[in-house]
């Protein structure tokens, strides 16, 4: 049949959420990849809730003692961060605290010492943007007249950075923040893979190596509409 017939009929079973039989699995493509989405979410939202809980901190911290010490570490922790590919990071994790430390295992899902690798070293480039753009931003807020007002009503010092000025400087990081879960599901496929984690991206990976397009398909779709979905809040959460 002509083409933009066949497009057509792909995407009204698409949005119905059948994109046909795992070529490999022999099973409806996308029920395979929603059963896989839990432990995917499970390291995403593991690893971004540990970026936002250094990554805002620190950069908090690095913006109001502005070329201390303290300041001057955050940034190179921070340049650092940028700079490390995802998978030589892990599997560096894996050999130093699995192998030679044996605190933690080299991988798979189960416990939290299962999660703790993976989400570390899945977050560890969201933090360091996380902390770049806040410690950026609360100087720019810190320098403003109503922080100075603030303090000149004699308000405590941490209401005044951690409340007035933090929540001024918010939207450019929770416009970071948000793009970055986006981003995060196409960072799950090389971790989970390293971590041998039982995911969506792990089975993207071995569909594309079996030729699996209508798993790799729904994987596509999936991600898509999670960047999305997750824009969406995004923009409503600046109210």
């Amino acid at each position: 049949q002509p083409l933009w017939v066949q497009f057509a009929r792909f995407c009204i079973h698409a949005l119905q959420g059948d994109f046909g039989a795992s070529l490999r699995f022999q099973q409806p493509a996308f029920q395979l990849v929603m059963e896989r989405l839990s432990a995917t979410t499970e390291l995403a939202v593991g690893a971004m809730l540990l970026a936002i809980l250094i990554g805002v901190p620190a950069g908090v911290i690095a913006a109001y003692g502005r070329n201390t010490p303290v300041d001057i570490a955050v940034r190179s922790v921070t340049l650092l961060g940028q700079a490390v590919p995802s998978f030589y990071l892990g599997i560096v994790s894996i050999i130093v605290f699995a192998v030679w430390l044996r605190w933690l295992p080299t991988g798979g899902q189960g416990t939290w010492a299962h999660l703790l690798l993976p989400a570390a070293t899945l977050s560890f480039n969201i933090v360091a943007l996380i902390a770049r753009v806040t410690r950026s931003c609360m100087l720019d807020v810190l320098g403003a007249d109503y922080i100075r007002t603030a303090r000149a009503k004699g308000l405590d010092e941490w209401i005044v950075v951690w409340v007035h000025a933090l929540r001024n400087a918010f939207i450019p990081v929770l416009t970071v923040i948000g793009l970055q879960v986006g981003l995060l599901m196409g960072g799950v496929v090389v971790t989970e893979t390293v971590f041998s984690w039982p995911g969506v991206g792990r089975l993207a990976i071995q569909a594309i190596y079996a030729r699996d397009f209508p798993v790799v398909q729904a994987v596509v779709f999936l991600f898509a509409t999670i960047f999305v979905i997750v824009n969406l809040v995004v923009d409503l959460l600046y109210a």
